[in-house]
């Protein structure tokens, strides 16, 4: 393979799916103008029409899931269930953007002294997201539809692993009625993507990916004064405190860290127990790692999937290497299966302390790190003792006690109480510290990339 291609892998079968062309910078550039020049228009269009737009999409999400979520099970080896999941949330947020997207945009009139003060919320121009594999279709929709509706344009720079998934994407949108070039669908690479934040026509940039590479974006950006917002990795913790429900807890933190083959940064990664329950869970935990069935992610006995590639299934087998080269100790899993296939067992490290990955870094993938603390007082400050702060959890039976430590003392964008969730259109999605800053989802979500812009009428 060329320099000027890549390629999508099944990562079950380690076989070739599609060879792809990148652009050349000249195309790349056209695939810049012409969504500039189909912004010129869509920002003209009503917040209504443009609601009708969100809705049709939604429509046309559903009518492709079946293809579209074999296509990303594909090309990232996720459980085909989770890829149908995916797009109904996909589709559940253009239906939350179409009902809400024309209220919380509307004008704002405001009252200022001897005149009257106006507050519109207009389109930037725009917007260049680059985007993660690991939920090939949320990852992308869930900045272009927000950007969409506020009268943006959207540019987006996919992983090569799922460039197969963001075509498609691409088309449906299309389908549904987004005028063609306003989402543009960018085949280069990591030099190239430069020149694109550059570029006087885009506006502004997301990104979607690890703390290093949020960094990098941010500089760039920065350089040429344009707005970011990222989403970075995290070490999610889940504490489970001394009156927790002990089997909600276990199997909530069991779905917690599996989810998406562990591959999700707001998986539930480290598990923070207080010594009342720390064997207990250890045990039941065990016991469900133990079972989990790996397998081809097409077939419905199947609990976890190969990772994404032999690069990614190699790094999380080197971190967990390296934990217990520190102190770590392995309850089970923990080696890599001779097979074809880029998986890696359902593993659990004990006796995860600082300085070790498990403790200090994210593993992407199926690894949970359970940690002892003294009491709930202890396991809150440890949950804290991270540079990261994206997601985390509580397991308590006083919910109004856990959603008061909650709000006042855990550092982090957002907090599971008794359960596990990964993202809900309604409610803002973000995160603190190395994790990143700004908000996607809800309607905190809906004005990020707006030029809130004032008015001011004389009497």
């Amino acid at each position: 393979m060329s320099a000027k291609t890549i390629a999508t892998v099944n990562p079950l079968t380690e076989e070739v799916l599609h060879v792809y062309e990148l652009m050349s910078d000249d195309e790349a550039t056209q695939v810049i103008e012409k969504s500039h020049s189909a912004f010129l228009d869509w920002r003209l269009r009503s917040l209504e029409d443009r609601a009708a737009v969100m809705s049709r999409i939604a429509e046309e999400l559903r009518s492709s899931a079946e293809e579209f979520a074999q296509l990303m099970t594909n090309e990232v080896g996720k459980l085909l269930s989770d890829s149908r999941s995916e797009i109904e949330l996909c589709a559940g947020i253009c239906d939350y953007t179409a009902k809400n997207g024309p209220k919380v945009l509307a004008n704002e009139n405001r009252e200022v002294p001897e005149g009257r003060g106006l507050v519109t919320h207009a389109p930037l121009g725009v917007i260049y997201g680059i985007q993660p594999w690991n939920f090939p279709c949320y990852r992308a929709v869930r900045y272009s539809i927000s950007s969409l509706m506020a009268g943006n344009g959207v540019l987006l720079k996919h992983s090569e692993n799922c460039t197969g998934s963001a075509l498609m994407l691409r088309d449906i949108y299309e389908r549904a009625g987004l005028p063609e070039g306003l989402f543009g669908v960018l085949l280069i690479s990591h030099e190239q993507s430069d020149a694109v934040i550059e570029n006087k026509l885009v506006r502004g940039v997301t990104l979607t990916g690890s703390d290093r590479a949020g960094r990098s974006v941010a500089q760039k950006a920065a350089s040429v004064s344009k707005k970011t917002v990222l989403e970075l990795g995290s070490n999610d913790a889940y504490m489970v405190f001394d009156d927790a429900d002990l089997e909600l807890a276990i199997k909530a933190c069991a779905k917690g860290r599996l989810f998406n083959n562990g591959q999700t940064c707001v998986n539930a990664k480290r598990f923070i127990v207080t010594e009342k329950n720390y064997d207990a869970f250890v045990e039941g935990y065990v016991k469900i790692f133990r079972s989990v069935v790996i397998g081809d992610p097409t077939e419905t006995g199947t609990q976890l999937g190969p990772l994404v590639s032999r690069r990614q299934r190699d790094q999380v087998h080197q971190q967990v290497e390296q934990s217990v080269a520190k102190g770590a100790r392995v309850l089970v899993g923990g080696s890599v299966p001779d097979r074809t296939g880029w998986f890696y067992p359902a593993t659990v490290l004990a006796d995860v302390v600082p300085g070790q990955p498990a403790y200090d870094d994210e593993i992407f993938g199926p690894v949970a790190a359970i940690i002892k603390a003294r009491d709930d007082e202890d396991a809150m400050r440890i949950a804290n003792d991270s540079r990261y702060g994206l997601g985390g959890g509580i397991f308590s039976r006083d919910v109004d006690r856990a959603v008061k430590m909650a709000s006042a003392l855990f550092d982090t964008g957002m907090v599971n109480i008794n359960t596990y969730t990964i993202a809900s259109p309604d409610m803002p999605f973000g995160g603190v510290k190395d994790s990143g800053y700004g908000r996607e989802h809800g309607a905190e979500g809906l004005k990020e990339w707006v030029n809130v812009k004032s008015i001011t009428v004389a009497n």
